[in-house]
C-alpha cells in the first residue's frame, strides 16, 4: 500500500470511528469557504462538513439544482488534506448517471475527501426513485471503498410515505454499501427514535433551534449531528443586521465576539 493510500484508508478509519462512539455523536459544522472551515477546526472540530446552500449562495447560483459541481470539486481541493476531516454535500452527485457520480466522488477524495454526502431530494420536490439513488451509493463505494457515504433521504422534508417510506430508503441505501444515514426534518424525539429503530447504520440528523439538545439526541442513538446551512445563514443575518443597525441608529448593535483581523489572516494556510 502506497503512503497516499494508507493515509486515506487511516482517515477513513478515523472518520468512521467518530460515527461509532455510543452517547457521543459526532457533532459536524458545515462551513462554505476556505475561512470559515479553517475557523471551524481551529476551535477544535475533528470533522467539518460543506453546506451546498453556503457554496452555492456564495457563487450566486441555487442550492439543489445540480449546478455547482465546479464550484464544489474546487472547495474540495481548496480545503480537503488539512488538519480535519473533510466530507463534502453533494447534492444528489449533479448526476443520475451513477458513474459519473462516481466519478466525481474518486475526485474528491484524491483532493482530501473523506466522506460524502449524497441526497436524493429534487429541486422539483420529488424524490428520486429509490433504487436510482441506491445506484449511485454503490456506485461511490464500489469506486471509492474509503469514502465513507452519507445517503440522505429527504422523505420528511419532501412528504411521502414519511415513517415507511423513509425505513424502506434507509434499507435499500444500507443494502447499497452506504456507511451512514441521513433524515433532515426529524425534530420530534419520538420520530427520531424511530428512525434510529429502522437501521443499523449510524443516523445523522440536523441540529434544530428548536430540536431536541445533543445530549437528547445522544439518548435517542443518533450518531452524528450536523449544521448543514444554519451556520452560514446565521452569518449572513448578522452582517446585514450589522449594518442595517449602524444605518438605524448611527451605532454599531452589540455584537457576538467577533475575530480580529490578525486572527482572521492566520487563518490563510503559509506560502510555498
Amino acid at each position: 500500500m502506497s503512503t497516499a493510500d494508507a493515509s486515506a484508508a487511516n482517515a477513513f478509519a478515523a472518520f468512521r470511528a467518530l460515527h461509532h462512539r455510543p452517547g457521543a455523536p459526532l457533532l459536524l459544522p458545515n462551513a462554505w469557504d476556505h475561512a470559515s472551515a479553517a475557523a471551524l477546526a481551529a476551535a477544535g472540530f475533528p470533522a467539518v462538513g460543506t453546506t451546498s446552500l453556503g457554496v452555492a449562495a456564495a457563487a450566486g447560483l441555487p442550492d439543489g439544482a445540480g449546478r455547482t459541481r465546479a464550484e464544489t470539486l474546487r472547495l474540495a481541493r481548496r480545503i480537503g488534506g488539512g488538519p480535519f476531516l473533510l466530507s463534502v454535500d453533494l447534492e444528489g452527485g449533479f448526476s443520475d448517471d451513477p458513474a459519473e457520480v462516481a466519478d466525481l466522488a474518486a475526485e474528491l477524495a484524491e483532493a482530501g475527501a473523506v466522506g460524502v454526502n449524497l441526497e436524493d431530494g429534487r429541486a422539483d420536490g420529488r424524490l428520486t426513485p429509490v433504487h436510482l439513488h441506491a445506484a449511485k451509493v454503490a456506485a461511490v463505494k464500489s469506486a471509492v471503498p474509503r469514502l465513507f457515504v452519507n445517503a440522505r433521504t429527504d422523505t420528511h422534508w419532501l412528504g411521502g410515505g414519511r415513517g415507511p417510506e423513509t425505513a424502506f430508503r434507509l434499507a435499500a441505501y444500507r443494502d447499497a454499501g452506504a456507511d451512514g444515514v441521513f433524515v433532515p426534518g426529524l425534530t420530534d424525539p419520538a420520530s427520531i427514535a424511530a428512525a434510529v429503530d429502522a437501521t443499523v447504520l449510524p443516523l445523522n440528523v440536523l441540529a434544530t433551534p428548536d430540536g431536541p439538545s445533543l445530549a437528547r439526541l445522544a439518548g435517542l442513538g443518533v450518531r452524528r449531528v450536523s449544521l448543514g446551512s444554519l451556520l452560514f445563514r446565521l452569518a449572513l443575518g448578522a452582517a446585514v443586521d450589522a449594518a442595517v443597525g449602524l444605518r438605524a441608529n448611527g451605532a454599531l448593535p452589540r455584537l457576538p465576539p467577533v475575530p480580529d483581523y490578525a486572527a482572521v489572516q492566520a487563518l490563510a494556510p503559509p506560502e510555498g
